[in-house]
This record gives C-alpha cells, structure tokens and sequence, in this order.
C-alpha cells in the first residue's frame, strides 16, 4: 500500500504518521520540495509516485480560482484506479443562520466558491471528499492563543460554529480507506461559539479572559469568517464510516491538547460555561 499527498501540512502530516503505522509507505509533495518530500511542481517525480499510489490524498487548497493538484494532474488522476480523498471545508455551505448542515445541504452559495468547485470537482473524479469545520489540535488551538496574548472576545451574539480536532480527522480518513467515494462531514458534537472556547481555554490555563473587540474591528477575512454561522451534522460519516469522535466536544479537546504541552499534567477541569467553530 502506498499513499501519496499532495500537500503535506499540519493535517497531513499526521495523517502520514497513521498510515505509516498501518503499514503503508508514504509520499509527499510540498511546495519546495523540503527534506523528504516532491517539489509539486516536479512533474516527472510526482508522476511516477502517482502510477505508484494505491491511495492519494490531497490537502492542497484552491490557488485563485483553480484547484493546483486537479489542474497538474487530473489527466492522471481521472486514469488511475488509486482510492481518492480530499480535505475540503464545511465552508462549502456558506451561511446557514445556524442551521444545522449535512452532506445534502447545498453547496457553492458562501464566500468560499473556489473551494465549491474544487470539492465538486473531486466528488466527480470519485473521491471521498472530508469537508471539515475548524481544525485545532496541539499547537494550533485557542490555547495557544491565549497563552501568546492573540486571542480575543468578539461582540457577535449568536454565533456559532463548529470544530473538530486533528486526530479525529486522521481517523475519520483511515475509516473511510474501505468506504465509498461521496462527501463526509468531520466534525465534533458540540458546535458552539467560539467565545466560549476562548474562554475555556482561559479558564484552562488560569489566566484572564481575553477582551472583547468589536466585530467591525476585525479584519475583512476575519469579519467574513464570522458572518457565517452554522452547525455541522457528522452523522453520515458515523453511520458510513462507523466513525465516532474521540473529543466529541471542545472542552475534551482542549484538555487533551493542554496534557500534551504543558510541562506539568493538567489540572482537573473547570465546570463547564454556562453557555451551551470552523
């Protein structure tokens, strides 16, 4: 078994380290091609990893209006018998007011329309297409941010959102090795706004809560993350997939992450907010 991604970041990357330990060898694409890795745009390279591959992933987003890995390689893409997977984006949805989304929910209608068509355009080439909310895990997360002086409050009563953590995106990947082509939410079950994450992680860590910033004070890509609000259902991907997340909720997630860093073991953990992500 050999799996070839294009794209080798923080997601996978880890899910290179969890198909090695299933007994695959890996390959990997990267930009400038860093130790260990393709250059993406080596094509004969990549083209003989790509007549290799018993699986492909591809992390890669849209460049402008363009899907990089589907514009380079979709010639051979659209020939080989390799099982397909994409890392997309619950973003596909755009706005919902909040609504709960599934796989069946319309797609192409947010501020992510690049993003729409690629998706679409993996789904048609047979790919399992992971559409994921926000994505946090050891150093990338709310702690982090909190502990840096970066993370901050904002005045946007009733948005939520949704999130899963890294891990559970690196099993929901390998569950789906034996799965159908079709789109998949990943996501916890607890959407939630992300002040209450910020303020757990606070409450974590033992330090104040950050202040509270206006919306109109953010930048326009950070105004049009929180314009859209949603909740991501993940039912598909349990019954399908037989997938079930190991921090179905922030607060699991958090305390996971914050057993990892910190230099002592974490701390018994804060009741929870009183109120009830990406």
């Amino acid at each position: 078994m050999h799996l070839l991604i294009f794209g080798l970041g923080y997601t996978a990357g880890r899910v290179a380290v969890a198909a090695r330990a299933r007994g695959f060898t890996v390959a990997a694409t990267t930009r400038d091609g860093r130790a260990g890795t393709l250059r993406f745009d080596d094509h004969h390279a990549v083209a003989a990893e790509l007549a290799r591959a018993t699986h492909i992933l591809s992390s890669v987003p849209p460049d402008g209006e363009h899907d990089p890995v589907l514009t380079a390689y979709g010639d051979q893409l659209a020939r080989t018998p390799a099982w397909l997977g994409y890392l997309s984006s619950t973003g596909v949805y755009g706005d919902t007011g909040g609504a709960w989304v599934d796989e069946t929910a319309p797609t192409g209608a947010g501020r992510r329309s690049a993003r729409a068509r690629a998706d679409a355009a993996w789904l048609d080439a047979g790919a399992r297409v992971f559409r994921l909310p926000g994505i946090y895990g050891p150093g990338r997360s709310a702690l982090d941010r909190v502990r840096e002086g970066r993370a901050h409050l904002v005045d946007s009563p009733g948005q939520v959102f949704s999130r899963v953590h890294v891990d559970d995106i690196v099993s929901g990947v390998l569950a789906a090795l034996d799965a159908p082509s079709g789109a998949y939410n990943l996501a916890d079950d607890r959407p939630c706004s992300q002040n209450e994450v910020v303020r757990y992680a606070a409450r974590l860590l033992g330090l104040p809560e950050p202040r509270v910033v206006p919306l109109d004070s953010l930048s326009p890509m950070a105004r049009g993350f929180y314009a859209e609000n949603r909740r991501v259902a993940n039912g598909k991907a349990k019954r399908v997939l037989g997938w079930t997340p190991h921090y179905p909720d922030y607060r699991l997630g958090l305390r996971a992450v914050s057993a990892i860093t910190s230099p002592t073991p974490a701390s018994s953990p804060p009741a929870a907010a009183s109120a009830d992500q990406r």
